[in-house]
């Protein structure tokens, strides 16, 4: 039976990417305390408590899947912004792109009687399309101790270069067995799925993913969080919801309500949410990288 290996919160980006690129996911212990978890509960449980189960086998029918968390809680901004974390992702996704984007936040909740999900790959969000490219460097914190009777994540270490259509078998299987505050980090590509919930109580996890900055996001960060919430944050979480210019010439607007002349056009998304450098509203600095060598 395969074991997903564990590491201290004490990691280098060195040592976390030699195991994702080795097995595709990885557990690290100790990243968030005891008083951390519980601000989190405290700002998001009553979001959580009102969200309604999924609708399909695959979303869940006795699992809850809750967004927005960057616009409704402190601790999930810090968590998005985790420097162990970014640091990993940008290094991670590095390859394929100028810069990175958070993907989706969602806490996932598998209530009792929660069956075992189907095995899959994050990246499918894209379809098929994509080949030769990953897209995606994710992350699942354990807000609740994540066992094998509650139905923490399941695994297939070393799937990272299956063909799609490649099915796991069960001892190829293995579960991100974790205490609370740690996080399983994994890859777009490694095939994963919830756990079966045998419990009688939550298996609680909040999913927060980054993706190549000139991607569609999954959740779709400038409505989960406006740019009217988005101003009062850090320049830095700003441009990782996606408020700049994913490279040279993409994502750029032009403000539609203006009197004539009364605003520059084709300006950076970072625009509507901060003062920007006049030289930097088109994302000029990053055109050196967009051009053919």
């Amino acid at each position: 039976m395969p074991k997903l290996q564990t590491l201290p919160a004490t990691s280098t980006t060195e040592e976390i990417l030699a195991v994702i690129n080795r097995d595709g996911a990885a557990i690290i212990e100790g990243v968030l305390n005891q008083n951390q978890l519980q601000q989190f509960r405290a700002e998001l449980d009553p979001f959580m408590e009102s969200t309604s189960p999924g609708q399909d086998d695959f979303t869940g029918r006795s699992t809850t899947r809750t967004g927005a968390l960057v616009a409704r809680s402190a601790m999930a901004r810090e968590m998005v912004m985790h420097p162990l974390i970014t640091a990993a992702a940008n290094e991670f996704l590095a390859p394929y792109c100028q810069r990175i984007q958070l993907h989706l936040t969602q806490i996932i909740r598998l209530k009792p009687g929660q069956g075992k999900q189907m095995i899959h790959r994050d990246r499918w969000a894209w379809g098929q399309y994509m080949k030769n490219i990953e897209p995606q460097f994710n992350t699942i914190w354990a807000i609740t101790d994540f066992t094998a009777e509650n139905g923490a994540t399941q695994v297939v270490p070393g799937s990272i270069d299956w063909p799609d259509d490649r099915k796991s078998k069960p001892q190829e299987i293995c579960q991100a067995v974790m205490p609370a505050g740690s996080v399983l980090v994994y890859t777009g590509s490694v095939f994963h799925g919830g756990g079966e919930n045998l419990s009688q109580s939550d298996r609680i996890g909040a999913n927060l993913t980054y993706t190549l900055g000139w991607l569609r996001q999954e959740e779709n960060q400038y409505l989960s969080c406006p740019p009217e919430i988005a101003r009062q944050y850090s320049p830095e979480l700003q441009d990782m919801l996606g408020y700049t210019m994913g490279q040279y010439a993409m994502g750029y607007f032009s403000q539609p309500t203006t009197a004539p002349g009364e605003s520059p056009e084709c300006v950076t998304p970072a625009f509507a949410v901060r003062e920007v450098p006049e030289e930097a509203l088109g994302g000029a600095e990053l055109l050196s990288n967009a051009l053919p060598t």
